[in-house]
Formats: C-alpha cells, structure tokens, sequence
C-alpha cells in the first residue's frame, strides 16, 4: 500500500514537473512563429522599393527582417501609400509600419514608436540650371513639390507665399521637378541623394542637406504588445553588428550613434473630437474641393461630348480607313486604364518632349480636363454611333427625297432624335466621369478626394474624413441624377405632348 502510494506521489511530481517545463518553454518562445502584418510604401529607395524581380529591397526592408530573425518572429510585408500607413496602424489591420516614418510629436499621439532606426534629414532639391534657389529663405514665394503626409510637406508650409503641390510618393514629386512645373522639392536627404547618385536623376542639384534633424521610427498601434518585441530585436542588431553591416550596404558609410528611446514617448492626443465634428471641421475644405470636381467634370464632359459626337459620326464613314483609325481611338481608350492615360499626359508628355530638346509643360487643370476628355469621348462615341444607328434609315431617304443634304440630313432629323435616345447612357458616363475626377489627384490636383487626403494626412481620422468625401460625391451624383432625368422628361416629345393635354 505504501509503495503504492509512493507510485502515485512519483507520477504526479514528474506530472506537474512536466507541466512547468512546458509552460516556461511556451513563455520562452511565445513569439515564435508568430508572424507580424508590417506595412510599407516601396517607392522610397534606397530605404523601400521593389527590385527588378518585383522582390522588396532596401534599408528599412533589411532591418526588418534582421530584427524579425534576432526576436524570433516573421514578417509579413504589405504595401500601402504613405498617407494611408498610420490610419491603418490605428485601425490595426496591420501590426507594424517600417516605411521611413519621422518620429514627430503630432503622429506620436496616434501610433507608438520603436527607439529611433535612422537618423535623417530634409533636403532641398532644384534643377542644375536654377541659380535663385540657394537655401531654404530663397523658397518664398515659389512652386514647391511634397510628398503627403511627410514631414517635407509640413516644412513646406512655412514657406511664406508658397505654392505646395503633393503627390502621391517622392519619384512623382522628383518628376514633377524634372518637367519644370516647380522650383523645388522638399524631400529627405538620402533618398534625393541616393537617386542622385544612382543616375536616376540627371538634371537635379541637392542645395541644402538637413534642414532639420529627424529620425526614423517603427510604428505600431498603441499600446501593442509588438513594440516590446520590435525594440527588443532591435536593440540586439545594434549591439551584435548586424545594424552596421546592413547601414554599409546601403550608404557606404559608419552608422551615427542613435538614441535609446523615442523622443516622443506616452503622448496622448488631448484634443479628441467626436466623428460627426471631425466631418463638420473638414466639411469647408471638402466643399471647397467638390466645386473644384464639378468643374472639372463639366469641362471634360463639354470637350468629350463634342469629340465623341465627331468620332461617332466618323465610325460610321464609309471610308474605311478613316473608321479604322476612329475605330483605333476607342479601343485604345476604352482598353487602357484612365490612371495611366493621366500618368501619359501629365508626366509623360512633357518628359518626352523634353528629350527632344522641346521646353513644354502641363498646366495640372489642363493636363486633367485633357486626359479626362479623351478618354471620355471615347465612351461618348459608342454611345452616338448606337443612338444614330437607333434611327430607322427611311428617315435619312424621306430626308434625301426632299432636297436634304446628308449633313443636313444628320443635323435636321437624325442627330435630334438620337439625342434624345442618348440621354441616359450620356447620364450615366457622366456620373461615371464624376467619379473618375478622383483619378487626377495622382497628379496633385487638389479636387475632392485629393482634398480629403490632406486633411486625413494632418489628423489621420481616415473614416470620417474619407466618409464625409464619400456623402458630398453621393450628393453630387444624386443631383446629377436628377437633372438628367428632367432633362430626358422635357425631351421626350410623348411625355411632353401628355402633360400638355392633361
């Protein structure tokens, strides 16, 4: 019995022994396997950008996966633009952000910061051939190009008289310099310097290194569990040399000493605003870029509905090759995405002409208004080339017989009668052009969604803001809606002729 009871006694210890092994290898390697969701803009090199593989490379990209192989966990690497990173980092649909990030008071008080990465600045860039610009005071009064929600874009601000143009990334604002539609580009230095360097960049002088002095930061939630674990890798690749090999690589040079910790640390956003405030105070600003949407879609709807009623006309030619070459337009912009035909004309054009030795550059409103009309024109076509065929041909013969030209023919009895036909398909288009104004911001244009970008990128409150940009476009639509279905009421001669008689 007592050997028995001995027995049991034995099992039980080596039970619970087992047990607290168990556990304290769990604790050990709680974050192994564990795979981090961390979000990163690749248009920033030598920091972020995709090699000719379509593979990530850079310096950001190498510490990241050093810190990950140091702490024990992966990495998931998830592309986003810039200005969308610290609203998705709220959100938490991604764990971590490693894309150049400065660690500033203002974003500190929406995400957290690991210790400072990389110690950087802002630089100023121009032409070669510009002698005004020698500093930052000699930036007043002129055309500026930022990158959104960066802290260039936020110097730039300080400029008295300025002109800001934001884009989307850096090699846009960099283009946009290259094609003379601004003085300068307030941008960080290594990445102006490296695409320098590189020969990427022919034709642009840095004449300021360093307004300020930044340093970069991985970005997470706040209070995330996953900070502890970023820093705790990263603290381990400073000290073990890995942080000096990778800086090497990338800039051939010996790594500054950096700080220990963030030097924004346990800041609270102390002016918090309910969703429907945060609407209101953007409202003014979205108004005002709704008026900028509205004229652009009437100029392009006006130039596309007189270039599409042409090429409709023309794809019914009985010259054949003067249909071909119609028939090509259509196809070519109905079959390419309307993004790329603004990237073509706006940054594209000029660049080329440029080469030929051709001074020449777009107006932002032009380029747009023309890039929008083009590709509007060839919807517009399809649509007045079936309205016409709509028509029965005994009108065009009744015409003929009585003495009618075929111009005449078209503009007297076809075209009017089509018309009417055409209207809810011209409706449509141009509510869809409505809509696709949104494209234009690529190219700065500051209209209702570029509008909405700006303040999201200065408060990051991306669903009120992008919900409020999303009311004002349902309300432009809606209106246009109902102007054209009055429009087709007071054309359609039945409808017309019955509210007469009643």
């Amino acid at each position: 019995m007592a050997k028995f009871s001995f027995i049991r006694w034995l099992h039980l210890f080596l039970v619970i022994s087992f047990s607290c092994l168990l556990l304290v290898s769990c604790a050990v390697n709680s974050s192994a396997g564990k795979t981090l969701r961390v979000a990163t803009e690749p248009a920033f090199p030598p920091f972020e950008f995709k090699g000719q593989g379509g593979e990530l490379q850079g310096f950001s990209i190498d510490l990241m996966n050093a810190i990950a192989s140091s702490a024990n966990f992966k990495v998931n690497f998830q592309s986003l633009p810039f200005d969308g990173i610290i609203p998705a980092l709220a959100a938490k649909t991604v764990d971590a952000a490693i894309s150049s990030i400065t660690i500033t008071e203002e974003r500190a008080k929406t995400v957290s910061f690991s210790r400072p990465y990389f110690k950087a600045g802002l630089a100023i860039a121009i032409r070669t051939d510009n002698q005004d610009i020698t500093g930052f005071d000699s930036l007043k009064n002129k055309k500026i190009a930022v990158q959104i929600g960066t802290t260039g874009a936020a110097k730039a601000k300080s400029v008295p008289g300025v002109q800001i143009r934001s884009f989307d990334s850096a090699p846009l604002a960099l283009q946009e310099l290259l094609n003379g539609n601004v003085d300068a580009v307030i941008n960080d230095a290594p990445v102006t310097l490296y695409a320098i360097n590189t020969g990427n960049l022919q034709g642009i002088k840095v004449v300021q290194q360093l307004l300020t002095e930044e340093f970069y930061g991985i970005a997470t939630a706040k209070n995330s569990p996953d900070l502890a674990l970023i820093n705790n890798g990263l603290d381990r690749v400073l000290k073990n040399g890995t942080y000096s090999q990778i800086y090497q690589k990338w800039f051939k040079l010996k790594p500054p000493v950096l700080p220990t910790k963030s030097p924004f640390e346990n800041q609270n956003n102390t002016k918090i605003l309910t969703s429907i405030g945060v609407i209101l105070q953007a409202l003014p600003s979205l108004l005002q870029g709704a008026l900028v949407t509205l004229q652009l879609t009437i100029l392009s709807v006006v130039f596309g509905l007189i270039g599409g009623s042409l090429i409709g006309i023309v794809r019914l030619s009985h010259i054949a090759p003067v249909r071909w070459v119609a028939r090509a337009y259509v196809d070519f912009f109905r079959g390419t995405p309307l993004l790329v035909q603004i990237f073509m004309i706006y940054f594209g054009l000029p660049a080329i002409l440029q080469e030929l030795g051709l001074t020449f550059s777009f107006d932002r409103l032009t380029a747009g208004v023309i890039a929008l009309s083009l590709n509007s024109a060839a919807y517009i076509a399809e649509v007045v080339r079936a309205g016409i065929q709509s028509i029965e041909t005994g009108q065009a013969e009744a015409s003929q017989s009585l003495g009618l030209s075929s111009i005449q023919t078209m503009i007297y009895v076809i075209f009017p009668q089509a018309f009417r036909r055409m209207i809810p398909p011209l409706g449509n288009e141009f509510i869809s052009l409505l809509k696709d104004t949104s494209l234009v911001s690529v190219i700065g244009f500051e209209e209702l969604l570029r509008k909405g970008q700006l303040i999201v990128a200065d408060n990051y409150r991306a669903f009120e803001i992008y919900a409020g940009v999303a009311v004002v476009y349902l309300c432009l639509t809606l209106l246009s809606s109902q102007a054209f279905s009055r429009l087709e009421v007071w054309m359609n001669p039945v409808k017309s002729q019955n509210k007469y008689d009643t």
